[in-house]
């Protein structure tokens, strides 16, 4: 699943390099630079919706049911 996510929004972004997926128990976590948060979310948060419509869409195979939320990532 975070597969599918990643490449989502590795299509969507600016900096692909700064794109990070993880899964934890049922979250899954997107960290994306601060400049593209607004590519992730979209206006009134569409972009977001879709990606979590997406994943529900896709998670039906597995029986699983996830949380999908979107992080600023931290510059190292």
């Amino acid at each position: 699943m975070t597969e599918l996510v990643e490449f989502l929004v590795k299509e969507l972004v600016e900096e692909k390099d700064k794109v990070n997926v993880t899964l934890e128990e049922d979250v899954i976590n997107i960290f994306v630079s601060k400049d593209d948060m607004g590519k992730v979310i979209g206006r009134q948060g569409r972009i977001a919706k879709a990606i979590r419509s997406i994943v529900k869409a896709a998670s039906i195979k597995e029986n699983k049911k996830y949380t999908v939320e979107i992080f600023e990532a931290t510059e190292n």
